[in-house]
């Protein structure tokens, strides 16, 4: 059934003040160029204000301080997209082939669940699922079709895996995670020793541990430790095609974008953002509250929260090319202007200086 709702409802859902009818019915969102009768849409940008003249929502999420310039209902908040995000989860229609057409939980019949696995209640198991000996999956919680859960998994409550998501053995899971499809959780760390003649291989000894809230995109790799445990703090948020390598720790509510790359032993702080195609060099630390701009390539700790960029911006290609030719000339000539600097009389420093 699609999702419908007076605002007064949504006022009390969403914790936000109403202005205007109480009763207006809202069946789904729309941007405000899209919305018509029975949207609810939203204001987070300043730019799309000259929009709400001619939008025709039902009614609309808006800072306080905009309420009056419009003549349609409005739910009030102070943060406007945070609003929004929190309405977008009461209309998400259901996409996953884990429940029952009557919305009750199931496990398929072609599913494989050892006899020495735990399901807790409300467990829903989709078709060619796989859930090997020693497993717990919490209350409430749904494995996607084709998902294999090796063996000694811990999945906490109310988590959602996603067609052919992996876990490999003893990972755990806590309470609200979304693994997307084709997530691999707990894969070997690439870990070698050359001998001189070949690689030998390091065994990876330790586990992968996912916090509370965390959210895992499509095709994303979490690598297991060596010895301690790769770890995802409460919160964090991981984009499409994200590899992290062996003994990483992300801090709490770090976002990381798609296709960055953090090399093993990396430790990134807590509400840090990191964008997307960023490289990150193994070994190092990223304090709290520190952002990585899109396709920065991370060489060092960085101990002072900021915003960090790093790489060169596009140009037309030829002046690309003339220009990668001068930065190969710097460093002759940082080395003349030093011999210059040595031989030629100093200027003296002015008064005040």
């Amino acid at each position: 059934m699609k999702p419908s709702f007076t605002l007064k409802e949504l006022s009390r859902l969403l914790d936000v003040p109403v202005q205007g009818d109480e009763t207006t019915r809202i069946e789904g969102l729309a941007t405000l160029k899209q919305a018509g009768p029975g949207h609810l849409s939203f204001l987070t940008n300043p730019r799309y204000a000259r929009q709400l003249a001619a939008c025709q929502a039902s009614a609309l999420i808006l800072h306080p301080d905009l309420a009056s310039t419009v003549p349609v209902p409005c739910l009030l908040s102070r943060s406007p997209y945070v609003t929004y995000a929190r309405a977008s989860q009461l209309f998400a229609p259901a996409t996953d082939s884990v429940t029952a057409q009557d919305g009750n939980p199931s496990v398929h019949a072609s599913a494989v669940i050892s006899a020495e696995a735990t399901l807790g209640s409300r467990v829903s198991i989709g078709p060619q699922a796989v859930v090997e000996a020693g497993a717990v999956i919490g209350d409430g919680s749904r494995i996607g079709a084709g998902c294999v859960v090796g063996r000694d998994c811990r999945i906490g409550t109310d988590v959602t895996l996603y067609a052919n998501v992996t876990l490999y053995h003893g990972i755990r899971i806590g309470d609200r995670c979304i693994i997307h499809a084709g997530a691999v959780i707990g894969a070997d760390g690439f870990g070698f020793a050359f001998d001189g003649e070949r690689s030998v291989k390091i065994a990876q000894l330790g586990a992968v541990v996912l916090g509370a809230d965390v959210e895992v995109g499509a095709g994303s790799c979490i690598d297991r430790g060596a010895l301690d445990d790769t770890v995802i703090e409460e919160g964090v948020k991981i984009d499409n095609q994200v590899q992290i390598g062996h003994n990483c720790v992300v801090g709490a509510h770090t976002v990381i974008c798609g296709c960055s790359a953090l090399a093993g032993s990396t430790r990134i702080g807590r509400y840090c953002v990191i964008g997307g195609g960023v490289g990150i060099t193994g070994h190092l630390s990223i304090c709290d509250r520190v952002t990585v701009s899109a396709m920065s390539m991370v060489t060092q700790t960085i101990d002072q929260p900021g915003l960090y960029s790093s790489g060169t911006l596009l140009q037309e290609s030829s002046l690309w090319k003339r220009n990668v030719v001068t930065l190969g000339k710097l460093s002759g000539l940082s080395k003349r202007v030093k011999k210059l600097e040595q031989v030629l009389p100093q200027e003296p420093a002015k008064p005040g200086k």
